[in-house]
């Protein structure tokens, strides 16, 4: 039987230095700020029930100064791969519905299930850099293969030599079609044979929430790895590769009892979690177990993408229901 989850909702748009979002009046809102290099400040239209502020001023800390998150009507900022259930940021780091974080390193140009439940299948492709001094590939998520009903949906970053801010290097398909979204904040598609589903710009480029109403909401949002970075870790980027690759939010509305998958099983109400916490970088193994034959491949050794229907055909004697159960690969 579904299950509610409630966890924080990470994003309703994302803000420049100057643009203004006014939140609903009803419910805290949680905003992406990105302040720009010559004013590090961001302002926001929102009332504070507190002061009766209708507007407040706030820059990110020290530990996210590029890009944070800023709640109204309290004005309060937090780093964005913070605190947050269904987070996953830079070279894997996940935040579990428990609020644990850990990492999960994968290996570079293979696909792994992040959620597998009966009604919701979404593999995440990794690429990465070999360090040849360590036992393990740096990683990153490059893009996400999501499946419901006889649906597939693709949402990725292009690879690209040299970054540009101010250039698009997010690609969505949809059913193998290219999606075209307009650059400009709040632009939104919808397809017509997926009506529940949609995505909406919440920057000009590089940062979308994907929504199938009812199941998911999803903020995607393409960074590169910087040269500071990666002379500070060690990365290894190249002249050739920014590695381009997504920082994520997941919000989940409705998965069940029995939800799989890296980020998927710490949404179990059995979940437990067998990390060390307290680690610096607590790892959670068992990639075997996670990894699938392509992008769309419900194949794992945890998935659970259209059990609930095979079992119900079986007790009947009929064939398992093709919309969710053919690979479609």
């Amino acid at each position: 039987m579904g299950r509610r989850l409630s966890c924080c909702c990470l994003l309703v748009a994302v803000c420049l230095a100057a643009f203004a979002v006014v939140p609903s009046a009803s419910q805290p809102s949680l905003t992406v700020a990105t302040p720009s290099s010559k004013n590090k400040n961001t302002q926001l239209k929102c009332t504070n029930t507190k002061t009766n502020r209708t507007t407040c001023t706030v820059s990110c800390n020290n530990r996210c100064p590029h890009k944070c998150l800023i709640q109204c009507p309290s004005c309060k900022t937090f780093c964005l791969c913070d605190f947050y259930p269904g987070v996953s940021c830079g070279d894997p780091r996940f935040t579990g519905a428990d609020g644990n974080n850990f990492y999960f390193h994968g290996k570079k140009d293979q696909d792994f299930c992040v959620v597998s439940d009966a009604h919701l299948h979404i593999n995440a492709h990794f690429i990465g850099k070999r360090n040849p001094a360590m036992s393990r590939d740096f990683t990153w998520i490059q893009a996400l293969g999501i499946r419901f009903a006889h649906h597939r949906l693709y949402v990725g970053a292009v690879k690209t030599a040299e970054w540009d801010a101010a250039a698009d290097h997010l690609t969505i398909a949809f059913d193998d079609e290219d999606v075209a979204l307009p650059r400009f904040v709040g632009s939104r598609w919808a397809p017509p044979t997926a009506p529940a589903l949609s995505v909406t710009r919440t920057a000009q480029v590089n940062t979308v929430v994907v929504e199938l109403r009812g199941v998911f909401r999803i903020m995607a949002n393409v960074v590169p790895i910087t040269a500071e970075d990666s002379r500070i870790h060690n990365y290894g980027v190249t002249d050739d590769d920014s590695l381009a690759h997504l920082d994520l939010g997941f919000k989940f509305y409705d998965l069940t009892d029995d939800v799989h998958g890296v980020l998927g099983q710490t949404y179990r109400p059995d979940y437990v979690n067998k990390l060390d916490v307290k680690s610096n970088m607590p790892v959670m193994g068992g990639a075997p177990d996670y990894l699938s034959s392509g992008l769309f491949s419900a194949d794992c050794a945890v998935a659970r993408f259209g059990r609930r229907q095979e079992a119900a055909a079986a007790s009947i004697g009929g064939p398992a229901i093709a919309m969710v159960t053919d690979d479609m690969e």
